[in-house]
């Protein structure tokens, strides 16, 4: 006689609500600045309490999909600031779990200062020094990942001395360097003409492109850019609301 399983729990009130506001939102009723429906409109339309719909709205807000100005209202953000809980994984481990074999190819390793436009991206002041390594990586010889990475000196002073042909940055950096908080940004896009000759595509391909930056105690360790041929590689993290 088979086992019966246990029901599965009602979802909450609150949770309902969130569930419902983002499928609008990833529909497009909701377009990024739109103006969201009001606590006292929720409230008529799920029959729960303002307790219930400011919770909902609240934790929206907390993991970036809404905006909440008070006095004001509710307004969707881009979609593309979704907070997401993303697990940093070793490139070289995670190809050797699937049985295949990693190798990397340093195409440039070099001491730099930091310009104009890295500045906001790196959280460090124009005129900087900075640590800049561009390395492609293969699974089983086919180019998977494209790596363009800056690197705080002051955190990670032994950087270019590393050979990343037998260690990744992102290991060695995890080593040194222990990250206390990762910020993503996460699209399909295109790779630049350098990024796709590195990789062997067409200009033209879909890719999965990551830009991280990441901090310890407020101090920037590396922001770097990720770009992977889209048809090649699968994101894999977790969403919790």
């Amino acid at each position: 006689m088979a086992k019966a399983h246990p029901p599965t729990p009602p979802r909450a009130h609150y949770q309902k609500i969130k569930d419902h506001l983002v499928r609008d939102m990833a529909r497009g009723r909701y377009p990024p600045g739109a103006l969201m429906p009001s606590e006292a409109e929720l409230v008529v339309q799920f029959g729960v309490s303002r307790m219930t719909v400011n919770r909902a709205l609240r934790e929206l807000n907390d993991s970036g999909m809404v905006n909440r100005v008070q006095g004001v209202g509710t307004f969707a953000a881009p979609m593309n600031r979704l907070a997401s809980t993303l697990t940093i994984r070793n490139l070289h481990e995670e190809i050797e779990a699937r049985g295949h074999q990693h190798h990397a190819v340093v195409h440039l390793k070099r001491a730099e200062t930091v310009t104009a436009a890295l500045s906001p991206r790196m959280g460090l002041p124009v005129g900087a020094p900075v640590f800049h390594t561009l390395i492609v990586h293969f699974d089983n010889g086919v180019a998977l990942q494209c790596e363009d990475r800056y690197v705080n000196p002051a955190r990670a002073p032994g950087y270019l001395e590393v050979d990343f042909s037998q260690i990744t940055p992102t290991q060695y950096l995890l080593q040194v360097a222990p990250l206390w908080q990762a910020q993503y940004a996460i699209e399909a896009g295109h790779a630049t003409r350098k990024e796709a000759r590195l990789l062997g595509i067409s200009v033209a391909q879909a890719c999965l492109i990551v830009q991280r930056r990441t901090v310890s105690r407020n101090t920037p360790i590396t922001c770097v850019r990720l770009v992977h041929p889209g048809a090649l590689y699968t994101l894999q993290g977790q969403f919790k609301p």
